[in-house]
């Protein structure tokens, strides 16, 4: 049996990752494709658990580096005991958020830096790699239209932080797309989600020939 492959959907707040993965779920499913799709923080009970401390910090909340452990923590269980045997069984895997988000929003936006979220990477889940991410970019004022609309005013603790920290997020998440050209696709988020969803098939179509 052949491996399955790792897919990835990256991005801001309020950018569609979590509708183009139900998307291209069904779009892999109707090609004849098993698919598992899952989430982080989460996918696993010991995963969802931390992903409750996170987004609903009790007290102050978490700093930089020990929300970076937690990430790095719920990560390691996600992919020992869910990702890697899916794989293994030869499932395509379809992840909303992955490590990028942890190089993005606590090491660039919280200022650890890249090569400490690589470090915890390393140890926590031996430096697995999606097979593809896809960054999902939509304009600030196009994000902040669906976020009012989503969330009705209430977000949790990471979603609620400051514009100028989401813009760091923006800028780390360019940046690393821009010098890891062979591990993403930058997708334009703009337009209706069937739009979207139609580049993204487009992005996917060297990995789909591959294994078709």
């Amino acid at each position: 049996m052949s491996r399955g492959k790792f897919i990835a959907l990256e991005g801001g707040e309020g950018t569609g990752k979590s509708t183009q993965s139900r998307l291209l779920a069904n779009a892999l499913e109707s090609k004849g494709r098993t698919v598992v799709v899952t989430r982080e923080p989460g996918g696993t009970q010991g995963a969802e658990a931390i992903r409750s401390l996170l987004l609903s910090p009790p007290g102050e909340g978490w700093g930089s580096r020990a929300e970076a452990l937690l990430f790095a923590a719920a990560r390691s269980d996600h992919v020992e005991k869910l990702i890697r045997p899916a794989l293994a069984a030869g499932s395509w895997v379809i992840c909303d958020r992955f490590l990028d988000s942890s190089r993005a929003y606590q090491g660039g936006a919280g200022g650890l830096g890249d090569a400490a979220i690589m470090a915890l990477h390393d140890v926590g889940s031996e430096g697995l790699r999606p097979d593809l991410t896809l960054l999902i970019e939509v304009a600030p004022e196009a994000v902040a239209a669906r976020l009012t609309q989503r969330d009705q005013g209430v977000s949790d603790a990471i979603g609620g932080r400051a514009a100028d920290y989401h813009a760091n997020v923006a800028y780390s998440f360019a940046t690393l797309a821009k010098n890891e050209p062979d591990l993403f696709v930058t997708v334009d988020g703009e337009g209706t989600p069937e739009e979207v969803h139609l580049r993204i098939m487009a992005a996917l179509a060297p990995i789909l020939g591959d294994t078709a």
